[in-house]
């Protein structure tokens, strides 16, 4: 027969935490949000344009994407400098651009094409379907996947 010991130790114990689907907000750095505004630095990403270097624009627009920013208006402007540099590239460019990536990059590329189709302008769409077949190829379905599924977006 079980002993009763009027034990009451097992209900400190917190069984949320071994929950593996728990939902846990991580934590932001809003000061060092508000000290430096999330986003790829406009001027440097224009002056590589004009200067016709549009692959170290691409890696410029790219490097401080705000995926981590809860600001919107930082995310619109970088989703409008990424399509400028998308646009700036030759249909020939498109897959030696899209090489020079990681898996990272690859996948950080493949959220902003999506949030393209989100909203097109005139003519975007064509070439948005032109970097999704030239992601797809390097990145594979995995990275469709990736991107669909990340909680954190462009």
């Amino acid at each position: 027969m079980a002993k009763n010991t009027l034990s009451s130790r097992f209900r400190k114990l917190d069984i949320d935490q071994f929950d593996e689907n728990k939902f846990v907000e991580e934590p932001q750095e809003e000061a060092a949000e508000h000290q430096q505004q999330p986003g790829p630095d406009d001027g440097e990403v224009e002056s590589l344009l004009r200067g016709g270097d549009v692959l170290r624009a691409f890696h410029a627009a790219l490097r401080n994407s705000p995926v981590n920013s809860k600001n919107p208006e930082a995310k619109e402007h970088a989703q409008a400098v990424i399509l400028r540099v998308l646009t700036a590239f030759k249909n020939s460019e498109m897959e030696q651009a899209v090489q020079t990536l990681d898996h990272n990059g690859i996948d950080l590329l493949m959220k902003y094409i999506y949030k393209g189709f989100e909203k097109p302008t005139e003519n975007s769409s064509a070439i948005l379907l032109q970097w999704h077949e030239k992601v797809l190829a390097v990145g594979g379905l995995g990275c469709i996947v990736r991107v669909l599924t990340a909680r954190k977006t462009v």
